[in-house]
């Protein structure tokens, strides 16, 4: 066993063995910096393929019902295979390889394979345009892809050397995916991967502005989702079932590396069409141990009656946006768990946690994970607060978990690093309160916090209420030009399955949230419609606050005010 692998495995196990006592592993934890570390030959290879080969590694579990599951020598194998067919194509390190894959075994074969050879994975949804995927391959200066047959159209050719590998099918410009799956040769390293180098680079998913590109290390994420094995409460032998989206960060965090950090088998569940009762049923029958989803699947979930669905769930969790308290009681009154909720980005691993075993305190994110020091900043004076933008800490105290760079074209984007990194400190963007016992509440993103009548106003806060009136699904708060107030809250409102748009409705819901919020907080506007999201599935409240910017003021076709009267 290499000194990397032992390293990284005494970390893991320190932060296993302490996973209910957060005081211990947070004063305790240090994080491994190796000078060399390739999370598939160093801890796939040499920690998981070593200890238990014939394991359950990945499980895909398709829309019929059907399964098929891969060991963890069995995916070695393949990606081993893969690589050195890549190898002999031309493929090695710093070779940046765009992946468009759904939650197929392949994809989990081209990670790994990529690792191997040093290469850089550029994740991508398979939902994205052909313009899109221009750009993409552009910007990140891809020389491969690796798309799924159906997809591949929409590819285009550069006709600069692109190397294109279809899987699923054989395309004619396109070489065939199966024939480096049966490569008779096993991939052999030139050498130990330098710690440094580039592994990963994200596009994020543009909510308020073009993506940008988060470029990740060979131990920013694979070291680094040690924070994220220790929120969700992994250990070895556990079922791991994550809903992501193939081509977003929050899937590599939860569906690559947090459960084979932990010696965990993943589980996917590979539908077209989301179904609530069909994602239960398989929780049951595949014995999932834990389980993570976004706030909108757990809205969905809610709507279920859970108690009739007994499972061998120990640890649910939740990230992407925060979860509604209202939600988190449902499911706590249905199977008397909690649903933890965690706050990370596509620019790190999980910073800051409710860890198992501890105090929830229901709307909080939690305290710092383990390795992360994180300070509140006034976005006006710079000076620490209570009260402010969430900036991680810089120095000596950096984590292993935080993104190399964000880059431009091909190249470090001085500008926005040197803003993201101001002072000494990483900065999130997003706004958060901490209490007396140092838990952390989310407020919304600097972006999104107006005001009105000079009081802040935070949408998630008013949006949580609006939500727990049950003619609502979803909800997006943002500020309507107002003469008087400067700005009023207006909300967006998709009606759950039963309920049709009307007066009467639009009366009772705002009368809903004035009886619950203070007055300078209460919804004062309302309109229904589906609300618009990023391709990850993220509220575009951007887009929601420029149609108010642009109306100025003005009464929109289909919207409902609150009737005239005293405050």
């Amino acid at each position: 066993m290499s000194e990397s692998t032992e390293l990284f495995r005494r970390a893991r196990d320190f932060l296993v063995a302490n996973r209910e006592d957060y005081a211990a592993a947070y004063a305790g934890f240090a994080w491994p910096r190796p000078t060399h570390f390739n999370f598939a030959t160093d801890w796939f290879d040499a920690g998981l393929c070593a200890s238990h080969p014939d394991a359950a590694a990945l499980t895909v579990v398709e829309e019929d019902g059907t399964s098929a599951s891969f060991t963890f020598a069995e995916l070695a194998d393949a990606s081993q295979r893969l690589a050195a067919w890549l190898g002999a194509r031309g493929v090695g390190r710093g070779t940046r390889v765009l992946v468009l894959l759904g939650n197929q075994v392949e994809l989990w074969e081209v990670t790994l394979a990529v690792m191997r050879l040093g290469a850089v994975i550029i994740p991508a949804t398979t939902m994205l345009t052909a313009d899109d995927l221009a750009d993409r391959i552009a910007r990140a200066g891809a020389r491969v892809v690796v798309a799924r047959a159906d997809v591949a159209p929409r590819v285009p050719d550069t006709g600069e050397g692109l190397v294109r590998v279809a899987v699923g099918g054989t395309l004619e410009g396109w070489l065939d995916y199966e024939a480096g799956r049966s490569y008779p040769d096993l991939f052999e390293p030139d050498g130990p991967t330098p710690a440094g180098d580039p592994l990963l680079v994200y596009f994020t998913s543009g909510t308020t502005a073009r993506p940008k590109m988060v470029e990740h290390s060979q131990v920013s994420y694979p070291i680094g989702h040690l924070s994220t094995m220790y929120w969700i409460g992994l250990r070895e032998g556990d079922v791991h079932l994550n809903l992501s989206s193939p081509g977003w960060a929050k899937h590599a965090w939860s569906c690559v590396f947090a459960p084979w950090i932990a010696g965990a088998t993943t589980v996917v569940f590979n539908y077209a069409r989301f179904d609530a009762a069909a994602l239960l049923d398989v929780l049951v029958r595949e014995g999932v141990t834990t389980f993570c989803a976004p706030p909108t699947v757990w809205r969905m979930l809610v709507l279920e009656d859970l108690g009739r669905w007994t499972t061998s769930v120990r640890e649910l969790v939740s990230a992407g946006e925060p979860l509604n308290p209202e939600v988190i009681e449902a499911v706590r009154r249905a199977w008397g768990l909690t649903v933890r909720d965690g706050y990370g980005q596509t620019e790190t691993t999980l910073q800051i946690v409710n860890s198992p075993g501890q105090v929830v305190k229901v709307g909080s994110m939690g305290r710092p994970a383990p390795g992360f020091v994180i300070d509140l900043v006034d976005p006006v004076t710079g000076e620490l607060a209570d009260d402010g933008e969430v900036c991680v800490r810089l120095g000596e105290a950096r984590p292993v978990g935080l993104m190399t760079a964000y880059h431009a074209d091909l190249g470090p984007d001085d500008d926005l690093n040197e803003r993201a990194t101001a002072g000494g400190r990483y900065h999130t963007g997003d706004i958060a309160h901490r209490d007396e016992d140092g838990y952390f509440t989310y407020v919304g993103r600097a972006d999104d916090v107006f005001k009105s009548s000079d009081y802040r106003i935070s949408p998630f806060e008013l949006e949580s209420v609006l939500i727990e009136h049950p003619a609502v699904a979803e909800a997006a708060v943002v500020p309507a030009p107002d003469p008087v107030r400067l700005a009023v809250p207006k909300a967006y409102v998709t009606l759950a399955p039963g309920y049709e748009e009307s007066p009467a409705l639009a009366t009772e819901i705002l009368a809903f949230s004035r009886e619950r919020l203070a007055p300078y907080k209460r919804v004062r506007r309302l309109e229904f419609r589906v609300l618009p999201k990023t391709i990850s599935g993220k509220i575009r409240r951007v887009e929601l606050r420029a149609e108010e910017e642009a109306r100025g003021g003005a009464v929109a076709p289909g919207e409902y005010r609150e009737a005239p009267a005293g405050d």
